[in-house]
């Protein structure tokens, strides 16, 4: 690549990061800096001010510029980022510990699980803050906000089929632009106060702690805001890479978010009466309807980048198998990581709806957002220990100090969060806990599931071997039986021979692996193993973001010998029915939830890519 195109697909990369990864924290402005003098907690005061500014600057730069941009993005698993690449990460260092990675599987997918309540808040409180200007712009319009906003949820959620490929390439600039607006409204304001400045010195920040302890601490709840979206960092790290998402950051994104918090800063120093809406108080008079629409549109991107991580995160889970096969449609012929999940789509907007309609304002729903935040960023760094710890082999001393630092950072805005689930952080607590029942019960259900079908299973190697001591009629063409457990005999087979008495020319027995990497090349894709007499066990392996295709991975096997005719190939399932029990497995609830969900997880033939016309279920009873 020469250098001037190297340069170019940087500066593409970068206006891309721009667009999807700074969308959530870009428009924090609109509501962070409110909130911490909104309820009257922190006392409106030039020292306050000055205070929580020196705060915000610092949680900025530790939070996102040292544990974001510069460790956490050093840990990739195979180029690929976010809490699910991580805790595959961190669950490979500790193999060797089964009880540690048992633990840490669990504390990774809680978090995964919180994740899903923060896509509820981000969109709600994000698009209620942009339409919340339309009150400072005309107060009448205070009943319209709610609605507004519901309204522009909707058709954001409804264009979700189209696919983001569309729109995406208008994230980029539109961000840009707004970072520069950003910028633009806090330099005029700190241009007629620049003493704010001061509040670059993390002394300010201290002496704010140290003389008001208590209030400082509600204050922390809020100043939390400030660093939302910093998840999306080390999630989006795959669509484009350290370095781009590195330059957005100090080169656009933290500058104007540091000048427009100053700016309101300024402002507020010079106005108190305007901290019920200081971001939108910036703007001249002719500026409120061009901003409110900027903001909103703004809003909107950030959502959108949150709603794709939703699906992208679902989709991974289903592969680790902590959740059931759910119908998945490609909105684009040539990015693959363009997904969309019709379940998880109306799932999350019926719960956002209901986020705006029982918190009706952002200051209300702002108690409800860091919880979810924090604990996902305590999660974080504690998985980032145990990957530099034992995968990296760094010094115990060292990773202690490294990560031990930022934990404390973390943990010190949880318990500043803690207290407002009273007020709000309740909600997405239940939604993650919701989630965490789901995802485990799914997991433990396919356990006990698994463990019934073993007890049950026909070594395929005996069983094939007493076959051809008087072997059936063999008809033309490949029978492909899709089987869970490598080396069992499929019921497929079992009810084909009892029923149709034939076997087919060629038999294919295939088992699909998914493993904790993001990727698995063609080249690792399939194993072979003859079982004599045109009979082949098949292990295909895909990683959490490949795409199962199992004709295309089929189709390598040409090379080894083994020669398929799409024509006459037919794909030979399982079907089973779950019928829940009473004994030694889950309580009952549980095992009639897992049951429910067997039951309504979409077909494997789709999942697994296989061609309609050509398969054949079969079904079987399975107590668990």
């Amino acid at each position: 690549m020469s250098q001037h195109s190297s340069k170019s697909s940087l500066a593409a990369l970068t206006l891309g990061a721009i667009g999807v990864v700074y969308g959530d924290i870009g428009t924090s402005p609109l509501y962070a800096f409110k909130e911490v003098f909104a309820h009257g907690h922190v006392p409106m005061s030039a020292a306050n001010i000055q205070g929580v500014l020196s705060l915000i600057f610092w949680t900025l730069t530790v939070v996102v510029s040292l544990k974001y941009v510069l460790l956490i993005l050093r840990a990739d698993n195979n180029g690929e980022g976010g809490l699910i690449a991580m805790l595959a990460l961190a669950s490979l260092a500790v193999a060797d510990r089964p009880a540690l990675r048992a633990r840490l599987l669990m504390i990774g997918i809680f978090g995964t699980a919180i994740f899903f309540g923060d896509g509820v808040i981000t969109p709600a409180i994000s698009v209620l803050s942009a339409v919340e200007g339309l009150e400072v712009a005309a107060p009448g319009l205070h009943p319209w906000i709610v609605p507004v906003t519901l309204a522009v949820l909707t058709v954001l959620f409804a264009v979700q089929r189209l696919g983001t490929a569309s729109v995406g390439r208008f994230f980029g600039p539109v961000m840009t632009l707004w970072f520069g607006v950003l910028a633009a409204l806090g330099l005029a304001h700190i241009a007629q106060n620049p003493a704010i400045l001061v509040a670059l010195n993390p002394v300010y920040a201290l002496e704010f702690l140290g003389a008001h302890p208590g209030v400082a601490f509600v204050a922390l709840g809020s100043v939390v805001l400030c660093v939302t979206g910093a998840e999306a960092l080390y999630a989006d790290m795959g669509h484009f890479g350290k370095k781009p998402i590195r330059l957005a950051w100090f080169s656009l994104a933290m500058p104007a978010l540091v000048l427009n918090y100053f700016g309101q800063g300024a402002m507020l120093l010079a106005h108190p009466e305007n901290a019920k809406n200081p971001f939108f108080e910036m703007a001249p008079t002719w500026a409120l309807y061009p901003l409110i629409g900027m903001a909103t549109a703004a809003t909107v991107i950030a959502s959108q980048a949150l709603i794709t991580a939703a699906f992208s995160v679902t989709k991974q889970a289903i592969q680790l198998g902590y959740l059931p096969r759910l119908r998945v449609l490609h909105t684009s012929v040539k990015d693959t990581g363009q997904i969309y999940l019709p379940f998880v789509n109306w799932g999350l907007y019926v719960c956002i709806v209901l986020a705006v309609v029982l918190f009706k304002s952002s200051s209300n729903l702002a108690a409800a957002y860091g919880i979810a935040v924090t604990i996902d960023m305590l999660i974080t760094t504690t998985m980032t220990f145990f990957v530099i710890r034992y995968g990296w082999k760094y010094p115990w001393w060292l990773c202690v100090a490294a990560t031990g630092f930022f934990f404390l950072v973390d943990f010190v805005y949880f318990a500043a969060n803690v207290v407002k689930v009273i007020d709000g952080g309740w909600f997405p607590v239940v939604i993650g806990a919701v989630m965490f029942l789901l995802l485990m019960t799914w997991k433990q259900g396919r356990r006990l599931m698994t463990e019934r079908l073993r007890e049950d299973a026909i070594d395929l190697k005996s069983f094939l071997e007493a076959v051809f001591i008087s072997p059936p009629a063999r008809v033309q063409g490949t029978a492909v039986f899709l089987v869970a457990e490598q080396g069992n005999t499929p019921n497929a087979l079992l009810h084909n021979l009892k029923h149709n008495k034939v076997l087919h020319e060629t038999n294919l027995f295939v088992t699909v692996l998914h493993h904790e990497v993001p990727w698995v090349g063609f080249e690792k894709r399939v194993e072979l193993e003859s079982l004599g007499n045109d009979c082949w066990q098949v292990t295909l392996h895909f990683g959490f973001k490949n795409d199962p295709d199992v004709p295309e991975a089929l189709q390598l096997l040409r090379s080894r010998g083994v020669q398929l005719d799409d024509m006459e190939t037919s794909y030979f399932l399982s079907r089973d029915i779950v019928i829940p029990t009473l004994g030694d497995g889950m309580w009952l609830w549980r095992e009639k939830l897992f049951a429910s969900m067997h039951r309504n997880a979409a077909a494997a033939a789709d999942f697994l890519n296989l061609p309609a016309n050509r398969i054949v279920e079969l079904g079987a009873k399975v107590q668990i």
